[in-house]
């Protein structure tokens, strides 16, 4: 079992910045991948971005390249996900979320492709 808990959100206005983390606990080396989701209101979960937490390698959906950094700290089994420049429509409600492996976790293909959910935390951008 693999335990995660999500922290950093809030509420800022366009443009502006905020970190969330995502703490993991229990037998996280039976993950490789560790990727965030978003949930804004009247719409699908949706990828946001990956990390291998073995090997380092990251990806991000188009929506956010150029401005949110995935990255990890692993003495901390901790991973981060920087967000600079948002914008409203960054406004959702953010998961963490481990995986074993696969492609379909990678690239965001499938969110049934992760085993291990967070609770969530709650990001509003205003205009």
């Amino acid at each position: 079992q693999v335990q995660l808990v999500e922290s950093g959100g809030g509420s800022v206005q366009a443009g502006g910045s905020l970190r969330l983390s995502c703490a993991a606990s229990g037998n996280t080396g039976s993950t490789s991948y560790l990727g965030w989701f978003r949930l804004a209101a009247g719409k699908d979960l949706e990828w946001v971005s990956t990390i291998d937490t073995h090997n380092g390698p990251t990806d991000y959906h188009d929506s956010v390249k150029g401005r949110f950094a995935i990255s990890q700290d692993n003495a901390k089994r901790t991973v981060y996900l920087q967000m600079n420049s948002l914008k409203p429509e960054d406004t959702a409600m953010y998961y963490c979320a481990a995986a074993i492996g696969g492609d379909d976790a990678y690239f965001g293909l499938s969110e049934r492709a992760y085993r291990y959910w967070g609770q969530g935390t709650q990001v509003t951008v205003s205009s």
